[in-house]
């Protein structure tokens, strides 16, 4: 047993040295990651607690109700139900936009045969997603300003419609402004997949006389079937932690009904109010954070079940 062991270690060494240059390009990432992703979770703990700047996190008392106190508060806020029905909103319609139209662009660029041409439009699409989120909203107000703006004037003068202060608009226009600033990096990825597709399955398909659509439907959209439901996966945990900036900065007096999320709740709460709470804002930092996860976890089961695409 003891010279098996020996073995054992002496051939993880020879491997460690003769591979030991990964293992180095691991560390900078395995760093971040721990300073970044896991030192923080040290702060949950002050969903638990009634904290007190003076006292500091450990110091502090804990929460009423068992430390359950802060998600208490939350549940039971006049703000929850609407935060919560905006965000689900949002989340979801973004989702089922986002992906087929970022998938039907990848289609659309895979069966165009000018070079040149595909590659402006997969510039012109993706460089939007590298615009500043307050600089790409400043372009929205902009463009849809009742008096300056090209298209808020028009549709103000002819049909009457105030696009920023709308709360009907709201969600169209924060999803499909979404989607030109990110349809084209989110095409990316299906494009890489769509290129490893074998062309003998096209060139088969075309001797037995398949069209265009059923190349389409039958070859490419069961090679990017996988990858589509691996990014679904992953965008279900984000269901609840939609970003705030974007919302923020389109929020204003007359849409605030609808464009009032979880996420610019807890900032104001915890960041821009008189008095922050800290510990209020963790508790909901935490819910949204343990809902994605439970959605993960479901969406990948169903998935795995449905499809065998799962993670696991």
């Amino acid at each position: 047993m003891k010279e098996k062991d020996r073995r054992s270690k002496k051939q993880w060494k020879t491997y460690l040295k003769g591979h030991w240059q990964l293992y180095a390009m691991l560390v900078a990432p395995l760093i971040v990651l721990v300073v970044f992703s896991y030192a923080p979770m040290y702060g949950i703990i002050l969903a638990f607690k009634k904290y007190q700047v003076s006292l500091g996190i450990w110091k502090s008392p804990w929460a009423e109700n068992h430390g359950l106190n802060n998600f208490i508060r939350f549940f039971n806020n006049y703000n929850f139900k609407e935060c919560l029905r905006n965000t689900l909103v949002l989340s979801i319609y973004s989702l089922l936009v986002s992906m087929p139209c970022a998938i039907l662009l990848a289609l659309g660029l895979n069966y165009v045969g000018n070079y040149r041409f595909k590659k402006t439009v997969q510039m012109v699409t993706y460089c939007p997603y590298f615009i500043s989120t307050i600089v790409f909203v400043g372009i929205i107000n902009m463009m849809f300003d009742n008096r300056m703006g090209v298209l808020g004037s028009f549709l103000h003068n002819k049909f009457g419609i105030n696009v920023l202060g709308s709360p009907e608009i709201f969600p169209s226009l924060y999803v499909w402004t979404g989607v030109w600033q990110g349809v084209g990096f989110g095409a990316i990825i299906y494009i890489a997949a769509l290129a490893g597709v074998d062309m003998q399955q096209h060139e088969a398909a075309i001797i037995d006389g398949a069209t265009l659509l059923q190349r389409i439907r039958y070859v490419d959209i069961p090679a990017i079937l996988p990858t589509a439901i691996i990014m679904l996966i992953l965008n279900m945990g984000s269901v609840l932690n939609i970003g705030y900036e974007k919302v923020l900065a389109m929020q204003n007096q007359n849409n605030m009904a609808v464009s009032e999320v979880i996420t610019t709740y807890s900032y104001k709460v915890s960041l821009v109010s008189t008095f922050p709470d800290y510990g209020y804002s963790t508790a909901i930092g935490l819910f949204q954070s343990l809902v994605g996860l439970v959605l993960i976890l479901v969406t990948n089961k169903i998935a795995d079940k449905v499809t065998g695409d799962g993670f696991i």
